[in-house]
């Protein structure tokens, strides 16, 4: 779990181990990813270990990623969207959401001595997806067929969106945010990609008055109280939505410093059920570990993981 620098070819810490994987971004000393993974790797008793590698220079990330030891990568900001042009292959969800945060190989696919290629996708969708159908139950009667909400605008909001299309039946998908700019732009670049028809900017609490209530909201803004006439205008919107008879759940994203948010504790107080941030990082990490090490999710130790992010979000603070 330790850092490493961009033009480290063979560091002493990988020199113990027999494969080695990165966490590729930028302001990332607080991310679980490290510890979520070896926790998965501890288990299997594999000498495996991902580093941190705090940088912007893909270059360097490039030429790591063709040691054969290299299992492959996680990628976060400001990464995620530059490094799509190195790739040789991406899936289908990296493609559309126009993001990728994980690199993997498929070695029966490389040249004998040539170069490694590269595969991207996109398993924060997944993350988003598996928080709700791992936590709610009753998918038909809470969200599915149903409209749908994603607060923000941001590569988070992208993501959400997509997996509400894909996946949960979503009829129509409500955009709430401070800045229309961005909402028009998630609009904008969605249906560019053939997923943005059934997208709607509620953009006032009258507006919201009149729409059927959404099954699933999936909140992908900061936990910091409303300030500005736009802010306070996006929360109370948010707040009519919730406090319609019919309720569903949410998904708050935010889990940095705590996952329990205002935003979350006002949701759960209007009545709907509220599925913790760390739900969408573990799930999108077992996608992620799926595809390194060639498991299925039956032989990894989902309950192991659990307990360690139960553990570190308790701590008092990991900023």
């Amino acid at each position: 779990m330790s850092a490493v620098p961009v033009s480290a070819e063979q560091s002493p810490q990988k020199a113990v181990i027999d494969r080695h994987g990165y966490l590729f971004g930028q302001k990332i000393a607080a991310s679980m990813s490290p510890q979520f993974h070896q926790t998965i790797f501890n288990h299997l008793d594999w000498r495996w270990e991902q580093f941190r590698l705090d940088s912007a220079d893909i270059p360097s990330f490039l030429k790591l990623l063709q040691d054969p030891k290299c299992f492959g990568s996680s990628v976060t900001m400001p990464n995620k969207v530059a490094i799509m042009e190195h790739l040789d292959e991406m899936t289908e969800e990296c493609r559309e959401v126009g993001a990728c945060n994980t690199i993997y190989f498929r070695p029966e696919t490389d040249a004998p001595g040539g170069r490694r290629k590269l595969y991207g996708t996109n398993t924060d969708v997944v993350g988003v997806r598996e928080s709700f159908y791992q936590n709610v139950e009753d998918a038909d009667g809470v969200f599915h067929d149903k409209p749908a909400m994603v607060i923000g605008g941001g590569g988070a909001a992208r993501s959400a969106v997509y997996a509400l299309w894909k996946w949960m039946r979503a009829t129509q998908i409500y955009l709430v945010n401070r800045d229309r700019a961005e909402v028009d732009a998630v609009i904008r670049e969605c249906k560019a990609k053939g997923y943005g028809d059934s997208l709607v900017h509620v953009a006032t609490p009258e507006q919201a008055r009149a729409l059927e209530a959404p099954g699933a909201i999936v909140a992908c803004v900061p936990d910091f109280p409303p300030k500005t006439p736009e802010e306070k205008t996006a929360r109370a919107v948010v707040e009519t939505f919730l406090q319609k008879d019919r309720k569903g759940a949410i998904l708050e994203m935010c889990y940095n410093p705590t996952p329990y948010t205002e935003l979350g504790a006002l949701a759960g107080r209007e009545g709907w059920r509220v599925i913790l941030g760390t739900e969408a990082m573990i799930w999108q990490g077992f996608e992620q570990s799926k595809l390194w090490t060639n498991l299925e999710l039956k032989d990894l130790p989902v309950a192991k993981c659990k307990t360690m992010v139960a553990a570190k979000i308790s701590e008092p603070s990991r900023l």
